[in-house]
């Protein structure tokens, strides 16, 4: 029987379905279940390969369009940012169901292999376009360099001319290199000088150098110069600075050695004429050309951007309907073929509540196809465990995701998620209580609710995310901590003076003041006249860690009785005797103690009481050292020591109770069934099922957990159960103590929180309102430091408080209190949906 409306106290009830769909409806049947997210199918091919897999020739096939529109995306959003891919919403839809799905399909695969060749040739023509525009590029400025070097020369060839008729004996080159030149052109008439000219990367011009040097042994006169704009390659888009050389040497000898040098350097080499008109006839050739190349670069990238832009217009379409598509054929590879029908097979989880409405999907899916024969569903009876599925919405989202990173519920277990909404913020709010801090967590989270869809329509920064997606959580943190503040009165350090405080001060006293009782009582929470006093720390320490102790208490004791409605909706009842009651016994006969009597000590006024009041830690230690005696001037109250022997005795009978009455029921029950000539599930069916007829709800618990455990591969075994309680009784008793210690952090950050924001305040605002230096300067102090505090106050106070808060809340949720009674043993509900197609690529 199903619950009329869903509900977070336990996962929602899931049915195992079967369905057979005919094969011309199967494509339109599992688009339908996808849209509505209600179905996870389980895989009936379990065996086979996914190369054996019918379905794995079209999924190839979609791999290769999806990797098709990733190059369209990368070459739009890369090589052409300025183009804007249209969003999905603002395109029309693309067909992927009814008759003519399969043939729009094979239509857009045909027309994205006609996209991608034609890109591909233009790609390919910019490239060598590009290339053959650096080469042009390259001989223009080696041209432009070896010209001006030519004009220099010439103009002091008849200096250089004089240089070389002094001495006819000297050698090759050495007063050319003297004067820095070599002879112009009318110079080179008389003596035959040829010479090599190219461009080479600027970082291996040294290197270059040395080596032509050391392999000419000196005999060339080499000059070289920067070229100042860079190369950059068509393909990789990475620069390269250059530089132009050119080399004068005599003999083909050497000049074959300097070409081999530049090449294996990775030099390129032009051959440059000596005369000067044919220099400028080749240097306006050049300048032509790379004029032509310019005009077909630009064409082709207008051609290209055109073809782009029709691309970005329906590639969020395509894309979308190619995810759609590949995991429609992921699922139909988990079906499998029925021979005799004619029938695909389905089986699946779906919630209970949703059958109803899948069974009208179905009848959709058929009007959709076009045919008059629907897919048919049978819910299946099974003792497979479902998973588990708790509906959600985007306020209990977040809550619920804390607690699913613990561990997911066992299907149908009571789900701690539920009271997460109130004890994750009030807990985290205890450490992080103060007004003012709390008012800005709130108003944050506020605005992010108030503009979610505007947020999350513009995109969220990465490191944004997470907040945004906790945006309820938070102001539920802000919200409760703005009470606790309240409770602590405590705003930015400072406190509020809302009623009339029980304390005041005395006028023009003297030395170490006391505070005189005013007979008012402070209405709601903390006396503002506790600020400021020399013990208010003290004070604030004891008051803080009693009240922690009592939540801890409280909260654990709220985990423990959760085992009931789990015990009593497994139909577990030994264990409500055998576990639960002990349990709630051991733990408040001693903690339940100790809060009774830190509530009870509050209430008394130890001013007029004849002794001094007690320590309580002292109290609850030596309550097990020496039990019945109490110190003399230490008694909390009459008959103390008499309750605690009790509830010692209590206590020390509660350990055999968790220990021994389950394994020794358990095996009693054991050895009766296994008297009577049932040995479980491989022993008589029938007379088992007769027996388990006969046994009331107690007997029929017990034997089916020992019927499940009484297979040949897990035998009932004696042993094993008492190992098994031994260590949750130990656990539970240890735990007790630690996990009530460990409440203690509820204190700690408290009073952390409260003296940094007190530190703060008094470290830049408190300096800057004593400051006396003017007006102007004044002012400008005070604006200042309000700028400091305030960043502090954010940063320090709000986001890296708050984390540390967070975290510590996050434990005493995972650890304190779903130790008690949470489970966590399901696996995740997860159905085929289209919903989150997008992130999943993302990731």
């Amino acid at each position: 029987m199903t619950n009329d409306y869903p509900s977070l106290f336990r996962s929602e009830e899931m049915s195992l379905v079967q369905l057979y769909i005919p094969s011309e409806v199967a494509h339109d049947t599992i688009s339908e279940l996808a849209e509505m997210g209600d179905f996870q199918f389980k895989d009936l091919n379990p065996s086979l390969t996914s190369f054996q897999r019918p379905f794995t020739p079209r999924l190839r096939r979609l791999a290769e369009m999806a990797r098709r529109l990733r190059l369209f995306r990368s070459q739009i959003t890369g090589l052409s940012p300025t183009l804007g891919i249209s969003p999905l919403s603002a395109v029309p839809p693309f067909t992927t169901v009814g008759p003519r799905a399969q043939n729009a399909y094979d239509e857009l695969e045909e027309k994205l292999k006609e996209h991608e060749r034609r890109l591909n040739d233009m790609n390919k023509s910019w490239e060598e376009l590009g290339k053959r525009k650096s080469e042009l590029e390259e001989k223009r400025w080696v041209l432009r360099e070896t010209a001006g070097f030519f004009n220099e020369a010439e103009h002091r060839h008849t200096e250089i001319r004089t240089s070389f008729d002094e001495g006819d004996n000297a050698p090759l080159l050495e007063h050319a290199a003297e004067y820095g030149n070599l002879p112009g052109e009318t110079g080179l008439s008389g003596f035959d000088l040829e010479f090599v000219s190219g461009t080479i990367e600027r970082s291996r011009m040294p290197t270059f150098e040395r080596i032509l040097w050391r392999v000419l042994r000196g005999n060339l006169y080499m000059n070289y110069s920067e070229i100042e704009e860079p190369f950059v390659d068509p393909t990789s888009g990475k620069e390269t600075h250059k530089d132009v050389f050119i080399i004068f040497a005599h003999g083909e000898d050497l000049l074959a050695k300097i070409r081999k040098v530049a090449e294996s350097m990775g030099g390129t080499l032009y051959n440059i004429d000596s005369s000067q008109d044919k220099r400028s006839d080749a240097l306006r050739e050049v300048s032509a050309r790379l004029e032509d190349v310019d005009t077909v670069l630009y064409n082709m990238g207008q051609t290209r951007r055109v073809e782009l832009s029709k691309i970005a217009e329906q590639l969020e379409a395509w894309t979308d309907a190619v995810r759609r598509e590949e995991e429609i054929f992921k699922t139909l590879n988990l079906l499998s073929y029925d021979q005799g029908r004619k029938t695909l097979v389905a089986e699946g989880w779906c919630p209970s509540r949703d059958i109803t409405a899948i069974q009208l999907g179905l009848r959709r899916a058929m009007d959709t196809a076009g045919t008059s024969v629907p897919a048919i569903l049978s819910e299946l009876r099974t003792h497979q465990t479902p998973p588990t599925f708790h509906r959600t919405n985007k306020f209990t989202e977040g809550f619920q995701t804390l607690i699913d990173s613990y561990g997911i519920a066992t299907y149908q277990e009571v789900n701690p998620g539920l009271f997460a909404v109130i004890t994750f913020p009030f807990l985290f709010a205890v450490m992080f209580g103060d007004i003012g801090h709390g008012i800005l967590m709130f108003l944050t989270a506020a605005a992010m609710i108030f503009w979610e869809k505007q947020i999350a329509k513009g995109g969220v920064n990465e490191n944004l995310e997470t907040f945004f997606f906790g945006r309820y959580l938070i102001v539920l943190m802000g919200a409760f901590s703005i009470y606790t503040g309240f409770m602590y009165n405590d705003i930015f350090s400072k406190s509020l003076h809302i009623f009339n405080s029980a304390w005041e001060w005395p006028h023009n006293a003297t030395g170490l003041v006391e505070a005189v009782p005013t007979g008012h009582i402070y209405a709601i929470g903390m006396d503002p006249g506790w600020h400021g006093a020399d013990n208010a720390l003290i004070f604030n320490n004891s008051y803080k860690m009693k009240l922690s102790i009592i939540l801890g208490v409280i909260h654990m004791t709220f985990a423990i009785c959760l085992q009931v409605p789990n015990h009593l909706h497994f139909k577990k009842y030994l264990n409500i005797y055998a576990e639960f009651i002990p349990q709630m016994l051991f733990f408040h006969s001693i903690f339940g103690y100790l809060v009774v009597c830190i509530v009870y000590k509050w209430s008394i006024d130890w001013e007029t009481a004849s002794s001094a009041p007690p320590g309580l830690l002292n109290m609850l230690i030596y309550m097990f050292l020496s039990p019945g005696t109490i110190e003399p001037g230490t008694q909390l109250f009459a008959g103390q020591a008499f309750i605690q022997v009790v509830l010692l005795l209590i206590a020390l009978v509660c350990v055999p109770w968790m220990l021994a009455l389950k394994p020794y029921i358990l095996w009693k029950e054991h050895s009766r069934i296994k008297g009577q000539g049932y040995q479980g599930l491989t022993g008589q069916e029938n007379g088992g099922r007769h027996s388990s007829e006969h046994m009331d709800e107690e007997e029929e618990e017990v034997g089916m957990a020992v019927a499940e455990s009484s297979d040949e591969d897990h035998p009932f075994d004696m042993g094993d159960i008492i190992v098994h309680q031994v260590i949750h009784t130990i656990e539970f008793c240890l735990g007790c103590i630690s996990n009530t210690a460990s409440y203690l952090r509820l204190w700690a950050l408290s009073l952390a929180h409260a003296q940094l924001s007190e530190v703060l305040w008094s470290m830049t605002l408190d300096l800057a309102l004593e400051y006396e230096g003017g007006v102007v300067g004044g002012g400008l102090f005070v604006f200042f430091m309000f700028a400091v505090w305030f960043a502090g106050t954010v940063a320090i106070l709000c986001v890296m408080e708050g984390l540390s808060a967070f975290l510590h809340a996050l434990r005493l949720h995972w650890v304190e209190a779903n130790g008690k009674h949470y489970m966590a043993g399901g696996y995740p509900f997860t159905p085929l949906t289209f919903a989150n197609l997008g992130a999943e690529e993302e990731q």
